[in-house]
């Protein structure tokens, strides 16, 4: 009886066994394929579509984040009648059944713009006195967008809506979603690049690194964070005693493991490891030169405000500004610094401070050597803040804020789009995140219907099921 129930027993683990071998392998097999299936011809210098849908206008992004949440009632969006009912209840027509942040349950009251507005430029741009600079060199360059809206009242979701189209953590990001779609000319730098910044003012928001990652897509598509000081890169010099040569043997020797790896198994991520190997090598030739400030002229550095390389907002742009020269795609700077939940009006006009001089100069910039033309620059914030007062600063607010973008086939010199007389709702010309996607990847040549990515039974994109191109934006 024992050995029959033995026998038995191992009959049906190995019938088992045979099934689940078999099982994985058939699915490891079709999973393989189907992942190398999707990722053909999506390198980091192809680019899976091949060409572009549309006739590119922009060849290049330099996303100036303002992380925290920038208030639109204090930067690009005059709201005069919310000054007049300074202090006064906001009314509940608007209010009711809104969704707030931390002013929930509390008194709703009027707060008045902490600082004025003035016209600048042949245009006429109303802009707030706290950007001097942006006002008095750029405003006639800007195409001031009043009436976007978000669908995330904090702040981390609302940076992964802003980045990567979903509240969903783990969907690509923008940067990625363009460099699987049309890869990367350069070879010797990452495609995708992104910097950080702090100024002392506000509080300092803090962000994921998976704001930029390539999510579901090879990760040879995520963007590369370089610091502010010193090596942009850790270790892309050699140590004592590695000369190029015996750190081309290092690579050479992992390629080849990594070659024979992927034979046997067939895995994307291998292909991908492989790729920033060798974009590591190229690197350790590329950066020293990208980050030695002393070629750009006097006129340049002082333009900017900056020698290079101190770590502040205005060295990123001048290095995203070199970047760009060099053919990166995409260029993020985040500047940390705009959560004012208090003491709004010191705070904003710091912040605003940080930023001004070397958003103004790198837009000039730009346009001075010609490549304004083809770049598009977007700047603004995961969302805006309250009409209502927060003590002495304003709270989230998802409803109704501002962006702004130049350059690379945008409209110059005009806004576009509104908020109510308090500043609220959007309400003319609404633009939700999906749409501004939807019109970067428009400028970048791309229909964003047609750059897809299978994973997990369905068929993802950076406007998920929404966006439409702002054509009366466009150039």
């Amino acid at each position: 009886m024992d050995s029959q129930l033995l026998q038995r027993q191992s009959l049906a683990l190995t019938r088992r066994g045979f099934l689940g071998r078999t099982a994985c392998g058939v699915g490891s097999l079709a999973l393989a394929e189907l992942l190398q299936g999707r990722a053909r011809g999506a390198d980091r210098t192809s680019g899976v579509l091949g060409e572009p849908h549309y006739p590119i206008k922009a060849k290049r992004v330099i996303w100036l984040y303002m992380a925290g949440g920038m208030s639109h009632l204090e930067t690009w969006d005059p709201k005069p009648k919310l000054g007049e009912l300074h202090g006064q209840p906001m009314p509940e027509s608007i209010t009711a059944g809104q969704q707030i942040a931390q002013l929930q349950g509390q008194r709703l009251n009027c707060f008045a713009p902490q600082h004025p507005f003035q016209r600048f430029g042949e245009s006429g741009q109303e802009i707030s006195t706290i950007f001097p600079l942006i006002g008095e060199m750029i405003a006639d360059d800007l195409c001031i967008i009043r009436s976007m809206h978000t669908d995330a009242i904090n702040h981390d979701p609302a940076h992964t809506l802003m980045n990567t189209g979903s509240m969903i953590t783990g969907r690509p990001s923008m940067g990625s979603w363009l460099l699987y779609g049309l890869g990367s000319e350069i070879e010797n730098l990452p495609g995708y690049v992104v910097m950080v910044s702090t100024g002392k003012y506000g509080q300092s928001q803090p962000i994921a690194a998976r704001q930029w990652h390539s999510g579901f897509l090879p990760s040879e598509f995520q963007g590369v964070q370089f610091r502010g000081q010193g090596d942009p890169v850790m270790y892309v010099n050699n140590p004592k005693g590695v000369t190029p040569d015996r750190q081309r043997d290092v690579v050479e020797a992992i390629e080849a493991l990594n070659s024979i790896e992927n034979e046997a198994v067939n895995d994307p991520e291998i292909e991908a490891r492989i790729s920033q190997y060798e974009l590591a090598f190229q690197m350790q030739t590329s950066v020293p030169d990208l980050v030695n400030f002393a070629n750009e002229p006097a006129s340049i550095r002082e333009l900017y405000g900056t020698e290079g390389g101190d770590g502040s907002f205005a060295s990123n742009c001048l290095l995203a500004r070199r970047l760009a020269e060099r053919g990166v795609k995409f260029i993020q700077l985040y500047h940390r610094d705009w959560d004012h939940h208090g003491a709004i009006k010191e705070h904003v006009a710091g912040t605003a401070a940080e930023v001004d001089r070397g958003v103004a100069a790198l837009v000039t910039d730009l346009k001075q050597r010609g490549m304004l033309d083809d770049t598009l620059i977007v700047f603004g914030s995961e969302f805006g803040r309250t009409p209502m007062a927060q003590g002495n600063g304003r709270d989230h607010h998802l409803a109704g804020f501002s962006m702004w973008l130049a350059g690379g086939g945008i409209k110059p010199g005009v806004h576009f789009g509104a908020t109510d007389e308090l500043g609220y709702h959007a309400v003319e010309n609404r633009v939700h995140i999906n749409d501004l996607h939807a019109t970067m990847l428009y400028l970048l040549g791309i229909e964003h219907t047609k750059l897809t990515y299978r994973f997990q039974g369905r068929d993802f994109r950076l406007t998920d099921v929404g966006g439409s191109v702002v054509r009366d934006i466009l150039a």
